[in-house]
């Protein structure tokens, strides 16, 4: 349409008039909901291409490493592999210990968290949206809402599915916000993304609130958007202002927001609590349907 000709100045006002009009028609109703997935379905081999370099500078640097390094590698990873098995001997006890007071509460919940590990394949350009494109699913049962994780920490949740890829929103994000309590004492908070990988807010934390520096902020499991217990961030400030309801509580995202590349797309399943409630209330209901009987 901009190739040398008449009536130029008309073709890009006509142009920019349909521009404005998709705009409009998008922000207010879901028609381009369908054009916006086959177009990002089609777009994946495009991603896949671009970030082939990456993979094939990738593949050199690991054909081309000397021994020394690989056996430095090594000595590490095995060196990690004891940690993990004394941190896994010590998380197998206090589940166990988890279980044993679960019984003693007469509260018996299951939770089944399965992880599905993907790459990133696409970031998004715009300095004021952080969302990154991963490269799981709809064929992969990847869903709209998932939680997903780095090996540090939560890292955001799952916006958008395509075919073979999805789009997620960074807990960075100035429109996303997470339930989270202190590690420490369960003081429950809302971490909100300001824009910066450096930082989150806390919102609304009260003066008096017992919140440190170096605390650990985990996801709370409040909303059911994420699965609680996970790291989400650390205290890194605590400003008391005199005359001020509400501290000012910053803290440092644990996961590496604008590094990572592999990351894991948490599916959450519960059972057993949701199940227990059910059949209490079934219960309730056959005897209150009983008892009305009796009384006619």
């Amino acid at each position: 349409m901009f190739v040398q000709g008449p009536y130029l100045g008309y073709r890009l006002l006509l142009v920019a008039v349909i521009s404005c009009l998709l705009i409009f028609v998008d922000s207010r109703f879901d028609y381009l909901h369908s054009v916006r997935h086959a177009m990002s379905s089609a777009l994946t081999p495009m991603q896949w291409l671009s970030n082939l370099p990456r993979g094939v500078v990738d593949w050199v640097d690991a054909t081309t490493t000397s021994r020394q390094q690989l056996q430095e590698d090594v000595d590490a990873m095995k060196a990690r592999t004891l940690v993990l098995e004394r941190k896994a001997q010590k998380f197998a006890f206090i589940m166990a210990e988890n279980g044993r007071l679960r019984e003693l509460l007469n509260a018996s919940g299951v939770v089944d968290e399965t992880v599905k590990v993907a790459e990133l394949i696409g970031v998004s350009p715009d300095p004021f949206k952080h969302t990154v494109m991963v490269n799981k699913g709809r064929s992969d049962q990847v869903m709209v809402g998932q939680a997903v994780l780095d090996s540090s920490g939560l890292i955001g949740q799952v916006i958008e599915v395509s075919e073979f890829a999805s789009r997620v929103l960074l807990i960075s994000d100035n429109s996303h916000a997470v339930p989270v309590q202190v590690n420490r004492n369960g003081v429950r908070a809302i971490a909100l993304g300001n824009g910066s990988f450096d930082y989150l807010e806390l919102a609304n934390v009260p003066d008096t609130a017992d919140i440190k520096e170096g605390d650990l902020l985990v996801s709370s499991g409040l909303g059911g958007l994420f699965p609680p217990g996970y790291p989400v961030a650390e205290v890194a400030s605590v400003q008391h202002d005199p005359g001020q309801p509400f501290a000012k509580v910053t803290a440092q995202p644990k996961a590496q927001l604008n590094r990572s590349r592999l990351v894991l797309i948490v599916a959450k399943q519960v059972s057993g609590i949701d199940e227990l409630v059910d059949e209490q209330v079934d219960s309730d209901i056959s005897e209150s349907t009983s008892a009305s009987e009796g009384d006619e």
